[in-house]
This record gives structure tokens, C-alpha cells and sequence, in this order.
């Protein structure tokens, strides 16, 4: 594998955790290198991913059968692969676009959303009530909150790399302009979820909003490097010990112990959405005030 190419189809080696990096992206990286003169485009693997997660969503739903969660499992770490196809395709061919990038978010919130519903009807045929969507819905809408926090908190973390690498990061400002002159319905729909997205992200770190006012009316985009690698220093430590809990390794680690466990207990797979419940979102709430605390530490010293 040529070292130097594997680390251009990356983000970046500081925000990838040591799943990613070891087992997804290498495969990933092979499967690009392959694709990349075929025609086949970044945003085709990323459609094509959306139904392979969800029919792994849906092998959920089937209760004491090996062969069915096996399979769930095994289609979930393929669209995964699939995932990071689509990405690492995007950069060794420089076919790029907001849209794609926008749809490889929603992506994994699809497969997700499958899963959520599977497992409510699995635990509602078990035990004759529907009041298991409750915590479903509940797991979904804290899914969708902790993935938009370690997203954002990612690319803020390249945004602070490189001026290149932290294109990606955008305000909501941005995202409504860009809007504005996108005349397709379906982009402009996109645009809207994503203007959504990211108010929902500043709105949950003022600390972080004042700082990036802050540097910006100081230095622009040309923050000092002493203070890009001081942040980065932080960031990456908060993701190493609890932002990388959110992402899909993290969840995926308990969500396939308990489909492995509920072969032999069915009923207990109502153990995944207390761990997205209580679990994650304590995490969440942790990494927050954590990453606050960096930004206000920052600004002091900027004072």
C-alpha cells in the first residue's frame, strides 16, 4: 500500500480512531484505488451504502436466529467500508461536492433509523406492547444530536489543521447563502436539513461560537500555528477519551454484543437504546463541557 496516497484519501490521521485507521480505511483505501478510473462515482457508493445499511438494520428484527444477526452484523461493517469508500474516493479523484457531502452524513442516520425501528418491533411482537418506540424515538433523536456534536467537533479539529483540510467546516451563515443559489428542489431540501444541522451544532457551543468570533476578527483565517497546535493538542485528546465513543465504532462495539447476546436473551436488546439513552448522552453531555472549557481557556489567554 503507497503510504503517502493512503494518507491523501484521509481526512486526516488526528481525527481518524484506531478502528478506522487499522481496519475501515485500509479496505476502504483499496476498494477506492480500484474504482477510480471505472466511472463509478463517490456519491453512487454512498446510495449504494444507504441500502446496504438498512437491509443490516432490518436483519435486526429477526428474533434467536444466527444466521440473520450474522448477517446484520457483517452488511453493517460493509456499509461502513462503504463509507469511507465514498470519502476516500472523493479525494484521489477530486470529484467533490456538497451535496455528497451532505448525503454521506445522512447516510449512517438512515441505517440507524432501520435499526431503531427493527429493534421496536422485534421487542413489540416479544411482549405484545408498542411502548417500546418510546425509547426508540429517544435513541434515534440523541443518535442524531451526539452524531451532529462529533461531527462538527471533527471537522472544527481540521478546520484547524490546515486552511485546506477545514474547508468542510462551514456556519450556518455560509450554509443559508450557498442555499440561495442552488436551483435544484432536491439540493436546495439537502441545504435546508444542513442549515438545520449546523444551527442546532452552534447553538450547543457558545463558548466555541465566541472563540471562532474571536480569532476571526484577530487573525482571519491565518490563526497563529502556536495556537492551531495548542487546540488540536486538546481536541485530540477529547476525542481519543470520550468523542470517539459517538461515532460509529463506538456504538457498533455494544450494539453487535448485544445482538450476539440476545441470541440466547431475546428480550434483551432494549439494553441498545439505554446505552444510546443514558450512556452516550452523558458522554455527549461530558465532551461538551469539556470542549467548552478548552474554548474559554483560549479566549482568556486571547484577552
Amino acid at each position: 500500500m503507497d503510504e503517502k496516497e493512503y494518507e491523501t484519501s484521509l481526512k486526516s490521521i488526528e481525527t481518524e480512531n484506531i478502528i478506522d485507521l487499522y481496519f475501515y480505511r485500509p479496505i476502504g483505501f483499496r476498494i477506492a484505488r480500484m474504482l477510480r478510473h471505472t466511472g463509478i462515482t463517490p456519491n453512487m457508493i454512498t446510495f449504494f451504502s444507504i441500502f446496504v445499511g438498512a437491509g443490516a438494520g432490518w436483519m435486526f428484527y429477526f428474533t434467536n436466529n444466527f444466521t440473520y444477526t450474522l448477517l446484520g452484523i457483517l452488511l453493517l461493517v460493509f456499509a461502513n467500508i462503504l463509507d469511507c469508500v465514498d470519502g476516500q474516493l472523493a479525494r484521489l479523484t477530486g470529484i467533490k461536492s456538497e451535496i455528497g457531502r451532505i448525503l454521506d452524513g445522512i447516510a449512517g442516520d438512515i441505517w440507524f433509523t432501520v435499526i431503531y425501528v427493527a429493534l421496536a418491533l422485534r421487542l413489540t411482537h416479544l411482549y405484545g406492547t408498542a411502548w417500546f418506540f418510546v425509547p426508540a424515538v429517544a435513541a434515534g433523536l440523541s443518535h442524531l444530536l451526539q452524531a451532529g456534536i462529533t461531527d462538527y467537533y471533527k471537522t472544527l479539529h481540521l478546520y484547524f489543521v490546515s486552511k485546506e483540510k477545514g474547508k468542510e467546516f462551514q456556519r450556518t451563515e455560509q450554509v443559508k447563502a450557498q442555499r440561495k443559489v442552488i436551483k435544484k428542489r432536491v439540493n436546495k431540501f439537502f441545504y435546508v436539513l444542513y442549515a438545520l444541522y449546523t444551527w442546532v451544532q452552534e447553538r450547543l457551543t457558545p463558548a466555541l461560537q465566541t472563540m471562532l468570533r474571536t480569532l476571526h476578527a484577530r487573525y482571519g483565517d491565518d490563526i497563529p500555528e502556536p495556537l492551531r497546535l495548542r487546540f488540536r493538542k486538546q481536541s485530540r485528546r477529547l476525542m481519543k477519551r470520550y468523542i470517539d465513543w459517538m461515532t460509529f465504532n463506538g456504538r457498533t462495539v455494544v450494539l453487535f454484543a448485544v445482538m450476539l447476546l440476545s441470541l440466547r436473551w431475546s428480550g434483551l436488546v432494549w439494553i441498545y437504546f439505554a446505552f444510546e439513552i443514558v450512556v452516550l448522552n452523558s458522554i455527549l453531555y461530558v465532551s461538551v463541557r469539556k470542549h467548552e472549557r478548552i474554548c474559554m481557556a483560549i479566549l482568556k489567554e486571547e484577552a
